[in-house]
């Protein structure tokens, strides 16, 4: 049985990936590694203008809020339109918006004092600050919005690309170029290109996103979406309620959206505030230290690219997910109890393979059983049990760290997330045991395709 989609123009030899995969490869190389960018240049910039924890996690809040208000919409507008065309475009839009707000930090680079002069009170944060602040959540959320488009539709497209044999190499591989990019090479640059100028990173994004949507829109052959389409004026309920009903009544995959919701609020109620734990109990104020800190979980995610569907044939699907999820609970509380550098980067190459071991399984499984003309709504609502929970954590970050200073204070205030994400993450085991085994697993992809 083929996933190659029947507008297309060329099938893809069962043994190769293809020309349109390696396009779609470079295009997200290309986009991941400006979000490298930006992983380190946008929390600099904050930290920079404040160092209120909530503050802090407002800015996170803006680009992954998106994530929970348009990810329903935003499936049924993937499964109405060629999918090529909505990526490509989605990475227009960030480039216009990216370029627009590098302009902004290149006027006002030269005023801003560095992180650690604020946090020792030798200088103080700028008149501009609140509006500056402004501006970056405005940014974040705009970029948030098309970002929920564009990966939606990115991810659907897989199937219409590659042999459904071939889904875990192919989504492995390109896993591990976007996690090279977005947190081994993006990072640390981003370090050494904020001490060249604060607004480098953002116009280097601009070029960056530009070239990504040249080369999706290279893609060769239609991709809208086939089977059982809906045409004619857009019934937003009954179309996001058709794609609701068929994850909620799918048991695995049910599960598997409420696991990975409550996983991404407890890693985002943490990472949030990474910056002020690498900071003030790390000690790393130079931009090429807290860059170099993010490689840990890169190197982690490559490694896992590269072994994660070795692994998940050696040890089973549903051992492979409990595994995944006891070394990211493990990964936290190290991270909690810990004050040496070498150790947290250690406890994110462990967290970095468990995370794209889960992805891969996981999501070459929806690629897999969920029915062609349904893709982009039941993944929608996936991403939103899965993603939308993300903006709630990273409020929650901030919002724990304010609350728990007066009463631990600062430094166990920034411990207490990542010791809450660990073990709550270790508890939800009691929940996944009995719902995402090997067993459970293997009879939902018999029943998507009997033969």
């Amino acid at each position: 049985m083929t996933s190659t989609n029947a507008a297309a123009t060329e099938v893809q030899p069962s043994s190769r990936l293809g020309a349109n995969y390696w396009k779609l490869f470079s295009a997200s190389a290309s986009a991941n590694l400006g979000d490298g960018l930006m992983t380190v240049a946008v929390v600099w910039l904050a930290s920079s203008l404040t160092r209120d924890a909530v503050l802090i996690a407002i800015v996170g809040l803006a680009s992954r809020l998106p994530w929970l208000l348009f990810s329903l919409p935003a499936g049924v507008i993937t499964d109405r339109y060629d999918r090529r065309r909505l990526v490509a475009w989605m990475d227009v839009a960030r480039f216009a918006i990216v370029a627009a707000f590098a302009g902004v930090v290149l006027a006002t680079q030269d005023g801003l004092p560095t992180p650690e002069q604020l946090a020792n009170g030798t200088a103080s944060a700028p008149g501009t600050a609140p509006l500056l602040i402004v501006l970056l959540c405005l940014a974040a959320l705009l970029i948030g919005f098309a970002e929920v488009i564009r990966d939606n539709s990115a991810q659907t497209l897989m199937p219409s690309i590659v042999d459904k044999k071939l889904l875990e190499r192919a989504n492995g591989r390109l896993w591990g170029a976007e996690t090279v990019m977005n947190t081994f090479i993006g990072p640390p640059l981003a370090g050494a290109l904020i001490a060249v100028a604060l607004a480098v990173p953002f116009l280097i994004n601009a070029g960056l996103l530009a070239l990504a949507a040249a080369l999706v829109f290279a893609l060769a052959g239609t991709f809208t979406p086939q089977g059982r389409t809906t045409t004619g004026r857009i019934a937003w309920r009954a179309e996001i309620g058709e794609g609701f009903s068929w994850l909620w009544n799918h048991g695995v995959l049910r599960t598997l959206a409420i696991l990975l919701g409550s996983l991404n609020m407890l890693g985002a109620m943490a990472f949030v505030i990474f910056v002020l734990y690498a900071q003030e109990i790390l000690g790393l104020f130079e931009g090429w230290q807290y860059g170099a800190m993010l490689t840990g979980t890169a190197t982690g995610a490559v490694v896992g690219s590269l072994l994660a569907d070795r692994v998940s044939r050696a040890l089973t699907a549903g051992t492979s997910l409990f595994t995944s999820m006891i070394g990211m609970g493990a990964g936290f509380v190290i991270i909690g109890l810990v004050s040496s550098a070498p150790v947290v980067w250690a406890a994110g190459v462990l967290s970095g393979f468990m995370i794209v071991l889960w992805n891969v399984i996981t999501v070459s499984l929806r690629q897999r059983i969920i029915p062609d003309h349904l893709l982009g709504r039941v993944n929608s609502v996936y991403r939103f049990f899965g993603w939308g929970t993300i903006s709630l954590g990273t409020l929650l970050g901030g919002i724990l760290v304010a609350l728990g200073e007066p009463l631990l204070g600062r430094e166990w205030a920034l411990r207490a997330p990542y010791l809450i994400a660990g073990i709550t993450s270790l508890l939800l085991l009691a929940y996944a045991l009995p719902r995402i085994n090997t067993a459970r697993i293997d009879a939902a992809m018999a029943a998507a395709d009997p033969q």
